[in-house]
């Protein structure tokens, strides 16, 4: 794999794995109430 292709997969994985731990802590600080 070229540099560039390793990191857009970096950039990926911290997208989905930051926007994974952001949702956590969202509903952990403000969970449903239903």
């Amino acid at each position: 794999m070229g540099t560039s292709a390793i990191v857009m997969m970096i950039i990926a994985i911290v997208t989905v794995w930051g926007g994974l731990g952001a949702a956590i802590v969202h509903l952990r600080k403000h969970p449903d109430e239903e």
